[in-house]
């Protein structure tokens, strides 16, 4: 396996990212409507048979989605490691994917844990969920123009490459 300068494993900074999904999962579920809904605290919307928390649901994990790829992103763009810049930024986008998957999942599990009890026989839509599965590309999106962002800017090295 291919070694940091540090002497440790390449892949700790992807297996990193990915297990981030799950406190961010967590974090959806703790402040989306339809969940513990601690950013709006509007009790019309902490039940999921209300229809107007279904795209607040959907935003407040889009946002959270934005902002963890863009900080991995941006994180990785200083990151060289004797890893191949192309490389880093592969892995980066499939651990942000991987990371948004589970997110979702973490989420999803929080709400039949924690969450109260709802008939969705009606709308599957009405149990704490995710409407919008575009949504899962927004973090592995997200790293990818932060990379390309960065590299924009200057903040790649000799050649442009993030990291190098």
């Amino acid at each position: 396996m291919p070694k940091s300068r540090q002497g440790g494993p390449v892949l700790w900074w992807p297996a990193v990212t990915a297990c981030a999904g799950i406190p961010v999962g967590l974090l959806w579920w703790l402040l989306a409507p339809g969940g513990m809904n601690l950013l709006s605290g509007n009790p019309a919307l902490a039940s999921g048979t209300n229809t107007g928390g279904w795209l607040p649901r959907d935003l407040v994990l889009a946002g959270l989605f934005l902002f963890a790829g863009c900080l991995t992103g941006f994180l990785l763009t200083g990151r060289g490691g004797g890893v191949p810049a192309t490389a880093r930024i592969v892995l980066a986008v499939l651990a942000g994917a991987v990371a948004a998957v589970l997110s979702w999942q973490a989420g999803i599990l929080a709400s039949h844990w924690w969450g109260a009890a709802e008939d969705s026989s009606a709308s599957p839509s009405i149990a704490f969920s995710l409407r919008a599965y575009a949504v899962l590309a927004i973090w592995p999106g997200a790293v990818a123009a932060a990379v390309f962002f960065a590299s924009l800017t200057g903040g790649g090295g000799k050649d442009g490459a993030p990291g190098e």
